[in-house]
C-alpha cells in the first residue's frame, strides 16, 4: 500500500465519523419532553442556551453539549422563557447565578479590557524597558595609537 492510497483512507475514515457524529452533536436536546410545546418560545429558549457555556464542558453552549447539567440548565432556560420572562431576563437570571463565566460571550467591561490588554501592555512596556537600556549603554572611546600597537602586538603573539 502507499503512502496515497493511506492518505485516502484515512480521509474516508474520517469523513465517514465526520458524518456519523454531526447529527449527535447538532441535536443535543437528546428528550422530546424537554422541548416547549410553542415552537416560538422553543425557537427563544434555543437561541438563549446558544448564548449560555456549559459548565461541564466550557467551549460547549448549554445547546450543543450532552451533559447533565447543561440538560439541567436547558431545563430552566425553558421553564424562565415558559413563565414568560425575557430573553434578557433569563440571561440576568443565569448570570446572577453562575456569574459572567456563563456566557460564551461576555460583555466588555473594565476588566476583560484589562485582561486583553495586558499582552499589549506587557509587550509595550518591554520594548520601552529595552529601548532605555540599549539607549544608556556606556559609550567605549575609540582605541589610541598607543593602544593599537599593544592590541596588535597582543594578537600576534597567539
Amino acid at each position: 500500500m502507499n503512502l496515497g492510497s493511506l492518505c485516502r483512507r484515512i480521509a474516508m475514515a474520517l469523513f465517514v465519523a465526520a458524518c456519523a457524529a454531526g447529527p449527535v452533536v447538532a441535536f443535543a436536546v437528546d428528550d422530546p419532553s424537554e422541548m416547549l410545546p410553542d415552537p416560538k418560545q422553543e425557537a427563544r429558549a434555543e437561541a438563549i442556551g446558544a448564548q449560555l457555556r456549559c459548565l461541564v464542558c466550557q467551549n460547549e453552549s448549554i445547546e450543543d453539549s450532552s451533559a447533565g447539567l447543561a440538560r439541567d440548565l436547558r431545563k430552566v432556560v425553558r421553564e424562565h422563557v415558559a413563565s414568560g420572562e425575557s430573553n434578557r431576563q433569563v440571561i440576568d437570571w443565569m448570570v446572577a447565578r453562575y456569574g459572567n463565566f456563563i456566557r460564551l460571550s461576555p460583555p466588555v467591561t473594565a476588566a476583560t479590557l484589562l485582561l486583553w490588554g495586558m499582552p499589549v501592555l506587557a509587550l509595550l512596556i518591554g520594548l520601552a524597558a529595552a529601548f532605555l537600556v540599549f539607549r544608556r549603554r556606556p559609550q567605549v572611546a575609540p582605541l589610541s595609537d598607543a593602544e593599537r600597537v599593544r592590541l596588535d602586538e597582543l594578537t600576534r603573539g597567539s
